[in-house]
């Protein structure tokens, strides 16, 4: 089966059994605010592995704790954190399902205790003011998402993502809302592109396997980035060696958003077609068919699932029954599956 929902897709060493994602989404679960995999988070993602999803990707992982979006956000600041991490791939790996980790700063939108910090000392929303990050310092998170892909690779993880949307630290610096500085990392959109640019290189220092960047494409404002301008990027991470772009929209200052079945998938078309990157589509794609359409019309190669993998772990098998097409099953659950 070419090109369909559930056929297989490889990225250097890593093959999909097929082409259904679970987008990364914050579980703000870990109780005793240590950024450690918790016995809720095990279970959590293990269930979508036996569901058979293609390709789990980890909720947004801090690289340093003041960038953590929550104080229960999952961290992969600290070498203690591999051996949680590494038991989480492990048990994902023993039922069938690749897993990343979507590796995270959260700049201006923290909300933990102490200083927070952003390209600009500009507030998100009514929020606390950030300091603006020194180059020093800028430097220094550079090296903090180098050392959490060094940890990911030791815990075993088949992707890495890079988050750079939905107005994180990366998506701060991209923008021209909330990146206000005049130096080598402001001013223009090359410069504005230099802070991904760097973490880029820098985990592919530490880093061999399949890398995937996501963006929002669209900030809905009339002063913010749109897609045409991801389109530059996109081309500018493709040259870095990115494996594919994950694109959703939004979160850099509020906004309206038109929120509608399969909103964000034009975003995935375009870079794909005029970049020639692969692409992951996401938001509101509820149903079998309309990830079947994605992908045999080319719109993106993975399709990333999220609310409706949080109702359902076994999505999966949901939509290949809606394509009346027959999903491996666990072995254990042969009997119920047909």
């Amino acid at each position: 089966m070419v090109n369909s929902l559930l056929s297989t897709f490889k990225l250097k060493d890593m093959t999909l059994k097929n082409r259904i994602v679970m987008s990364p989404m914050c579980m703000y679960s870990c109780d005793k605010e240590d950024g450690v995999v918790t016995d809720w988070h095990m279970t959590h993602y293990e269930s979508r592995a036996v569901g058979q999803v293609g390709l789990i990707i980890v909720e947004a992982t801090a690289v340093h704790p003041q960038g953590r979006i929550s104080s229960k956000d999952l961290g992969i600041w600290d070498d203690n954190h591999v051996v949680r991490l590494k038991q989480l791939v492990d048990r994902v790996h023993q039922s069938g399902s690749s897993i990343g980790i979507q590796l995270a700063h959260a700049g201006r939108k923290a909300t933990v205790d102490g200083e927070i910090y952003a390209p600009s000392a500009i507030a998100f929303n009514g929020m606390k003011t950030p300091k603006e990050l020194t180059i020093v310092e800028i430097e220094g998170i550079i090296e903090t998402f180098k050392q959490g892909a060094a940890r990911a690779k030791e815990a075993g993880f088949d992707c890495i993502e890079i988050h750079a949307a939905h107005g994180y630290l990366i998506n701060q610096f991209l923008s021209p809302l909330t990146n206000k500085r005049q130096d080598e990392f402001g001013g223009n959109s090359e410069n504005r592109y230099r802070l991904l640019k760097k973490v880029i290189h820098a985990i592919k220092e530490v880093w061999e396997g399949p890398l995937f960047v996501r963006i929002s494409a669209n900030e809905y404002q009339p002063d913010g980035l749109t897609v045409e301008d991801h389109v530059v990027y996109a081309e500018q991470m493709k040259a870095q060696g990115v494996d594919l772009i994950d694109c959703s929209s939004g979160g850099v200052v509020p906004a309206t958003i038109d929120v509608f079945p399969g909103y964000q998938i034009t975003y995935s078309e375009n870079i794909k077609n005029k970049v020639g990157i692969p692409t992951g589509a996401v938001g509101l794609i509820t149903s079998g068919i309309q990830a079947q359409e994605i992908v045999k019309n080319g719109r993106a190669d993975l399709v990333f699932i999220g609310r409706e993998l949080l109702r359902n772990p076994y999505w999966p098998y949901a939509a290949a029954k809606e394509l009346n097409v027959e999903i491996q099953s666990p072995t254990q659950y042969q009997r119920g599956w047909k």
